[in-house]
């Protein structure tokens, strides 16, 4: 599944970060890397961004666009 895809307020953990070097290193920079926890808090109408906390407790809004490249599985 995607993160784009993912239901709300579900426990997920990345799976694979589907991006070219530097978009997928900047991800990691703030905290979106492969194995991290977080959960989908609310999507922005009209395709807009995703706002998702981390397990670190940072919250990011995530370009639509970027989600589908997300890969996410449900967290333990």
């Amino acid at each position: 599944m995607v993160l784009a895809d993912a239901v709300i307020g579900r426990r997920l953990r990345i799976h694979e970060v589907d991006l070219e070097r530097d978009a997928k290193g900047w991800l990691e920079a703030v905290g979106l890397s492969e194995g991290e926890t977080l959960v989908v808090l609310r999507r922005a109408l009209f395709g807009g961004p995703l706002h998702v906390r981390t397990s670190a407790g940072g919250e990011f809004a995530v370009a639509r666009e970027l989600a589908t490249r997300i890969r996410v599985e449900d967290a333990p």
